[in-house]
């Protein structure tokens, strides 16, 4: 028996969801991988995928134009951790890695990107004496930008409102900007967010309709994108990955869903309801 797809709470979402049964193989299926896809560990080193999300993404990628996992991991960090690479079904699945910056495309297994920004270097070797005694520590992401984590300090949301500023300076004098997260901040260069990336998919496939599903504030940049498709007449769905702590997201959210685990089985769904 199939399970029945959960109904969005908004016209447009509805509108949607409409346009993604009616014409599946036009459609643009956009995932954030950590909180999303990957449930969110103290360790973001030890993320790995939903045990059933490989499964699911591999019977819905061949029946949609495209699945885009877009992330602001390494693309190839994405792909190791999500266990992507060699799976059968999943030859239409692409993971945009820093935002948009980095691409890999499962059917050819490579990774394209430009030359990382010096100011990323330079921010990296600042860093330890900046976090000195504060208890938060640095996360490397392949030279293209560094995430101050604050989640095992002492009080993790005080370590975070008071390195907010001091890091905002740090990443302006180098020409980068801040993107504030769940008790994480990262450095990174401007011009590439995870709206950008999806707008330039979507725009490259011609896609007739859009999903987006997403958890944390570096996500809104997408939702506001799939906003501007669908006052253009590209039709959308925005999934919240349900967490009380990012409310900017779900109170914008045509759909809320409980977690990675939520978001698996509202695609394992779609892919019943695909035939």
């Amino acid at each position: 028996m199939s399970m029945s797809l959960p109904t969005p709470s908004t016209a447009a979402g509805r509108d949607g969801l409409r346009a993604l049964l009616a014409d599946p193989g036009r459609a643009v299926i956009g995932l954030d991988f950590d909180g999303t896809l990957a449930p969110i560990v103290a360790d973001p080193e030890q993320a790995r995928a939903h045990p059933e999300a490989v499964a699911a993404l591999a019977a819905l990628a061949p029946k949609v134009a495209s699945v885009a996992v877009i992330t602001g991991r390494p693309a190839e960090v994405a792909v190791r951790y999500g266990g992507f690479a060699d799976v059968p079904g999943l030859e239409h699945l692409t993971v945009l890695g820093h935002y948009g910056a980095e691409r890999w495309d499962a059917a050819t297994g490579k990774v394209t990107a430009p030359e990382p920004h010096p100011g990323v270097a330079a921010v990296r070797a600042a860093l330890p004496s900046l976090l000195d005694g504060t208890g938060a520590w640095i996360e490397e992401k392949g030279g293209r930008a560094v995430a101050v984590h604050t989640r095992r300090a002492p009080d993790p949301q005080a370590t975070f409102d008071t390195l907010r500023a001091p890091l905002t300076a740090l990443a302006t004098e180098h020409g980068l900007i801040v993107e504030p997260g769940r008790l994480v901040l990262e450095l990174r260069p401007p011009g590439m967010d995870k709206g950008v990336a999806l707008l330039a998919h979507v725009h490259d496939l011609s896609a007739a309709s859009v999903l987006y599903a997403g958890d944390d504030l570096g996500d809104l940049p997408a939702f506001t994108a799939v906003d501007a498709l669908r006052t253009t007449g590209t039709p959308g769905l925005l999934v919240c990955s349900g967490s009380d702590e990012v409310p900017e997201l779900s109170n914008r959210a045509d759909l809320v869903v409980k977690g990675p685990e939520g978001v698996v089985a509202l695609l394992s769904t779609l892919v019943e309801h695909l035939g």
